[in-house]
């Protein structure tokens, strides 16, 4: 790279960029206050986006993410901020929950979301079921919001976008394309409206979509926000846009202060810090960032989601085996990653049996270099126990571990209660 492009102003440890990153995220200290729902916004909004996922062997993903950085709080809240306009949805990084002020942002149209895969496959679909969609279109049109189950043709076994029913298809890629909305959900399924009376309803304007460089800038802008501290390679997986950032795509935003670039040891290209933390990276660089949380998170929570930066971040190589056959599975179908004081330490196979009151932790991981000790047990206890009771299911029940030496001293600590007691 030429020295023009390298010039840097910081120096990080490794460390010191994890810290920066967790604080960015919510998660480099546990909540110093209760839940609220103006908290819960405020934690998309520094998010940027909250990724969506149905599996629930324990909550369901967006619900999860929250919590780790929320403590307990109500799960409905979520469904209330939507139904309020508070946030809504979009195909962002992935299926996304976003802030309603990022609304022009998001805007499927012809500059903003076409190399996204569901918008190609949207407009797949619309080629080759363009009557059938037409259809639909116009019950809601006519008729008003619609759940895919109010239509009740059988599915087709192994047909299209997941095995789904046409009619479920269609809503799916009319939403995509941006001709509806989600106006709400009800027990976690979408209802579908027409986007002009969604935005109507909200007080929105139907602005057109921005032009694709802003977006691309912006989307820049933003992930870095949201992540802390970016290298350039990691920055387009945020929010799904496009070909990878390059140091010399970055570079007018640092040019423009935008941008600061720093060095982190270890690291063999530079990092990005956006300038509204400049307070964040001084108090890093300074080692006052001390990463004290501990907790679950979520497969698709945003530290963990980009397997390439979570690796090189943390060292931690993590993929999700929910479709990998059982036979092949190393961790397990569900796993979620451990955080503990600034590290991944390991990863905890985990199922909420809710009728029963009972969270099993049917078999926790430690990463080969954690060492089992009295403060790394007492911490893991409490973030277990805590997730536990929020999901309703107080009685935690260990079965293994690997090494099993931890299975012991942690089944100790959860019947002993709060060990900071």
């Amino acid at each position: 790279m030429n020295d023009e492009i390298t010039l840097v102003a910081s120096t990080l440890s490794v460390q010191q960029a994890r810290n920066l990153h967790l604080a960015a995220q919510g998660l480099l200290q546990p909540a110093r206050a209760r839940a609220t729902r103006k908290r819960l916004l405020a934690v998309i909004e520094r998010m940027q986006l909250l990724q969506i996922d149905t599996i629930q062997v324990v909550a369901r993903s967006p619900y999860l993410v929250l919590f780790s950085r929320l403590g307990s709080y109500p799960a409905q809240w979520l469904d209330e901020a939507l139904a309020r306009g508070k946030i809504f949805e979009c195909w962002a990084h992935e299926a996304c929950f976003a802030p309603i002020g990022d609304y022009a942002l998001h805007r499927h149209g012809p500059n903003a979301r076409e190399n996204h895969w569901a918008s190609k496959h949207a407009q797949r679909m619309h080629r080759d079921h363009r009557a059938g969609m037409d259809r639909v279109l116009a019950r809601v049109r006519e008729h008003g919001a619609v759940k895919s189950s109010d239509f009740e043709q059988p599915r087709k076994g192994g047909a299209g976008w997941w095995g789904w029913k046409d009619e479920k298809r269609w809503l799916e890629a009319l939403f995509a394309l941006g001709e509806l909305m989600i106006a709400r959900r009800e027990n976690f399924q979408r209802v579908y409206d027409l986007t002009e009376r969604v935005v109507e309803r909200l007080g929105l304007q139907m602005v057109e979509p921005l032009d694709a460089n802003e977006i691309r800038r912006e989307h820049a802008l933003r992930a870095v926000r949201a992540l802390g501290i970016a290298q350039a390679r990691w920055i387009a997986d945020y929010f799904r846009s496009g070909r990878r950032y390059s140091d010399a795509d970055l570079q007018s935003c640092v040019d423009t202060g935008e941008l600061r670039r720093v060095a982190v040891k270890g690291w063999d290209v530079s990092g990005y810090v956006h300038r509204d933390y400049a307070g964040l990276l001084d108090r890093a660089q300074r080692g006052r960032l001390r990463a004290t949380h501990t907790a679950l998170l979520s497969p698709f929570d945003p530290v963990v989601w980009d397997r390439a930066r979570a690796s090189a971040m943390f060292g931690f190589d993590y993929t999700l085996e929910c479709y990998t056959p059982a036979p092949k599975r190393r961790y397990g179908y569900f796993v979620l990653p451990i955080l503990r004081r600034g590290r991944l330490v390991g990863r905890l196979d985990a199922k909420a049996h809710r009728v029963d009151g009972m969270f099993e932790v049917k078999k926790i991981f430690l990463e080969p270099e954690a060492k089992i000790d009295h403060a790394l047990v007492n911490d893991m206890s409490v973030a277990i126990q805590a997730s536990a009771d929020w999901h309703e299911a107080p009685r935690v029940v260990v079965r293994r571990s690997d090494p099993k030496g931890l299975a012991g001293p942690l089944r100790e600590a959860l019947r002993a209660g709060d060990p900071g007691s």
